[in-house]
């Protein structure tokens, strides 16, 4: 049996730890901060020992070699390596955030003297930033996971549920989110369906989601909401051969409304279902308990 890698990088302070373990969890062999220069020969070593699931973690803390890594992976894959690149990403204001809770030092930071916070918080941007350019070969091609405001357990589960999916197709990766707490940045697609009729007006519908029944079969009988879930469906099965065909792993389509319970819900519920037919489909239901 070949070796299998995941590979997870990002932004510092987006969870890597917990989907390092996560994966842990699953069976994998889990090295973190792994240095480029010894991926190779580590690689090597691991298939010596008939190691069958290996994950490494690699960020900025590797300095001056990390531009090393998109070469190394391209000799991998060609050598036979069955690689999956994972990348967590987060808002800017997420990181400052949780960067001022754990009082953290950014891996880019600067070792000159703080005189207080508002230079303290300039720096931090500017080191997230500078972080996000040096990234930005390694999210390219990445599966991406936007952790801004998800929960280390629902980070867990995205994790364990894109590694399970099969890997020689393209997965499709629903998602539905409420706008009033912003757009995932792992989304390739959004669609807005706040125009759709809203459940939330109706008091027995209210404290349910898009996964309950009356909720279903009250959004199954506006017009609009069918007229919507067609189009989507169209526009995908328009594109998702194309999309195979450019070698894309993993393609996620996030469908938004107000809050991200009950329409937004039903169409990722419905277009998951529709698509898995034919392709790996995996939801996630960002403003969900338990998702």
């Amino acid at each position: 049996m070949s070796l299998e890698l995941v590979l997870i990088t990002g932004m510092s302070g987006s969870g890597k730890s917990v989907a390092l373990h996560a994966l842990e969890d699953a069976g994998f062999y889990c090295v973190d901060n792994l240095p480029p220069e010894l991926l190779t020969p580590f690689i090597a070593l691991q298939r010596q020992c008939q190691t069958q699931r290996v994950a490494i973690a690699m960020d900025v803390r590797s300095g001056g070699s990390l531009p090393l890594v998109p070469h190394q992976l391209e000799e991998l894959r060609r050598d036979g390596l069955e690689l999956r690149s994972l990348f967590l990403d987060a808002t800017t204001d997420a990181l400052v955030r949780r960067y001022s809770e754990t009082r953290r030092r950014h891996p880019l930071s600067l070792d000159e003297a703080r005189t207080g916070l508002p230079e303290q918080q300039r720096a931090l941007i500017q080191a997230i930033e500078l972080e996000r350019e040096l990234l930005a070969e390694l999210r390219d091609g990445a599966d991406v996971i936007d952790t801004s405001i998800i929960r280390p357990a629902q980070l867990q589960s995205y994790v364990k549920a894109l590694i399970s999916a099969p890997q020689s197709a393209l997965t499709l990766v629903f998602e539905s989110f409420a706008f009033k707490r912003g757009v995932p940045l792992d989304a390739d697609y959004v669609f807005d369906v706040r125009m759709l009729p809203n459940p939330h007006y109706e008091p027995a519908l209210r404290a349910l989601t898009g996964r309950d029944q009356p909720v279903i079969d009250w959004l199954r009988g506006k017009d609009d909401v069918a007229r919507m879930h067609d189009d989507i469906a169209r526009f995908l099965d328009r594109w998702l051969d194309a999309l195979a065909g450019d070698h894309r792993s993993y393609v996620t389509v996030a469908i938004g409304c107000t809050g991200g319970q009950h329409r937004s819900v039903f169409l990722v519920e419905q277009l998951a279902r529709g698509f898995g037919a034919r392709w790996a489909a995996l939801k996630r239901h960002r403003e969900l308990e338990g998702s």
